[in-house]
């Protein structure tokens, strides 16, 4: 750790020290949080990294509060039947550690009152997270917070009315003065309007309001593909009295019509970031017609090591012996879960391939699969094995149809390829430390960042990716992981699929499988190198200590001393 990074530290935990802990804090509004593999109010990358956020914020001393929502049965669980179909099933989690505040506010949702709870955990070396609740005794207003991302699209309102205006509601009645309010991601944009809403009940006028508030908020965006961003039309705010009281022509103005929650982040911010220097790129292009934004900058995404890295590659000095000791040790655990959630009877001394994230298209999970013969000769010559995890989104077919024919290929090569079902934390951190290589090839450049890769890289996996999202930044290739193919992304999908697997097959037969089996040595140096040069640059302390200088830190007279 460097002397500023010591210096701008102890600056924060001075001033903590000299406040009451409610003062001046950044609130952190998230529609998900990866906090614990059991305790699953996340569905996936943006929820762990919410999570792994408020754990950074906690080790550093950052004055950040999490604002979520306690979802009673969580995101959905996913198993495959012997057909290959996908089923989702729900079921409830257990809350017991969560602190009851005592607190309840209302919301006001389709003219009715709707009552919402208040819980708080710093149970996992987090930062303190309100979870906001509707399943109350009496209220006919339960079903809101069932399920993460479930229901309709008026449930998806009435959700983000909870996060946004209630989570504002909830800081209030906590006691706690917010000197920024960060909505990770667009699902929280409504908070925005109830800040606007609550000054223009003072007398300001609506742009008087708005101004003001934007000297308050900053917003992260993450999708790089503009459909994939959320948009409801106006009529449905108006029914659901998502506005806040502000009327179309002002909702128009700040989130277009249909109300697009991305834009509204966009238009609601004093500043707005990134998750990855690629990104920020796609990013400005994406969104370049959208006038009234806030400037935009990078702030590449981290992981917590304490969480994702094996305890033995946290040492300071590691030697190639025991670098390969730790990671057989992390092999040999993902063989034995792979053994007795599939039967299949993978072997250590064998390159082991892994892929694991959500499921959905533009991931492209059967890239490897697409030219039969060579996959096929590759598994027959048993040169590697292939272990895949993920889920798909419960309305997302086309990504559930990519489980299935993962599935169908490890019917075929039951003791080479296996299909980890029900995706979680537990075995995110399995496979991210015992694959040899860290597949990952979505669809240039619609991968906003890719943690998984970083959890990989830090324990000494070496990343075989896609020039897309975080890899760009961190990818020396032949030294410590690949590039496949290069940074020329073709107009159609169909070009850019058959220039991506010929460039992932070549590597895999000209680089990968020899060195793996030829030169050890030279593996072991490359994993060093893996370790050495993102443990730091991709952890999550260098981002919290980022988002502190560049987003957070209070101008003179506005929070903090």
């Amino acid at each position: 750790m460097d002397v500023g990074t010591v210096m701008i530290r102890e600056e924060r935990m001075v001033s903590l020290k000299k406040q009451e802990s409610k003062q001046g804090v950044i609130a952190y509004f998230c529609m998900e949080y990866g906090l614990e593999s059991s305790f699953k109010i996340y569905s996936g990358g943006l929820g762990i990294l919410a999570g792994d956020h408020l754990k950074a914020c906690k080790d550093t001393g950052l004055p950040v509060v999490g604002i979520g929502i306690k979802w009673e049965q969580g995101y959905v669980e996913q198993y495959l039947d012997k057909e290959g179909t996908v089923t989702d099933c729900y079921r409830n989690i257990n809350f017991s550690h969560l602190e009851d505040t005592g607190i309840i506010v209302e919301v006001v949702i389709r003219e009715e009152k709707v009552p919402v709870k208040v819980w708080k955990t710093e149970a996992y070396g987090n930062a303190p997270l309100l979870l906001l609740d509707t399943n109350i005794s009496g209220s006919p207003h339960h079903g809101i917070t069932k399920n993460l991302y479930g229901g309709n699209s008026e449930d998806r309102v009435a959700q983000e009315m909870v996060l946004g205006a209630g989570g504002i509601k909830a800081l209030r009645a906590m006691g706690y003065s917010v000197n920024t309010y960060h909505f990770n991601e667009g699902h929280a944009a409504i908070a925005g309007l109830e800040l606007i809403s609550e000054k223009m009940s003072k007398g300001l006028s609506f742009h008087n309001a708005w101004e003001e508030t934007k000297k308050e908020i900053v917003f992260t965006t993450h999708t790089p593909v503009e459909a994939g961003n959320e948009t409801h039309p106006i009529s449905r705010f108006l029914y659901m009295n998502a506005n806040q009281g502000l009327t179309i022509e002002q909702l128009i103005e700040i989130g277009g019509a249909p109300f697009n929650m991305t834009v509204a982040g966009l238009r609601l911010s004093r500043k707005v970031n990134t998750v990855a220097e690629l990104h920020l790129e796609t990013t400005k292009k994406m969104w370049k017609s959208v006038t009234g934004k806030a400037p935009m900058i990078n702030i590449t995404n981290g992981v917590h090591l304490k969480t994702w890295m094996d305890d033995g590659f946290l040492e300071q000095k590691l030697e190639k012996e025991k670098c390969l000791e730790i990671h057989q040790k992390n092999k040999r655990n993902l063989i034995k879960l792979i053994e007795e959630r599939t039967g299949a009877v993978f072997q250590p001394e064998k390159l082991t391939i892994g892929f694991a994230r959500r499921m959905t298209p533009y991931k492209r999970s059967d890239l490897i699969f697409s030219d039969r013969a060579k996959i096929d000769q590759l598994l027959k010559q048993e040169k590697i094995q292939l272990v895949f995890s993920g889920k798909a989104h419960p309305m997302d077919n086309a990504g559930k149809e990519k489980m299935g024919a993962i599935y169908e290929m490890q019917k075929k090569y039951p003791n080479a390829i296996v299909f980890l079902q029900n995706y979680d934390m537990e075995i995110g951190a399995l496979i991210t430390r015992g694959c040899d290589v860290w597949l990952n090839n979505p669809q240039r450049p619609k991968e906003a960042c890719g943690t998984s890769g970083m959890k990989a890289a830090m324990n000494g996996v070496l990343n075989l990716s896609i020039l897309d999202g975080w890899w760009p930044e961190a990818c020396q290739h032949g030294v410590n992981g690949w590039a496949i193919g290069d940074a020329i992304t073709p107009k159609r999908e169909e070009q850019q699929d058959q220039k991506d697997a010929k460039a992932l097959y070549e590597i895999l037969e000209k680089e990968v499988i020899p060195l793996y089996y030829k030169n050890n040595e030279k593996w072991a140096a490359m994993m060093l190198k893996s370790i050495e040069t993102t443990k730091e640059a991709f952890s999550a302390e260098r981002m919290v200590n980022e988002y502190w200088n560049k987003m957070y830190k209070p101008k003179k007279g506005r929070g903090l001393v």
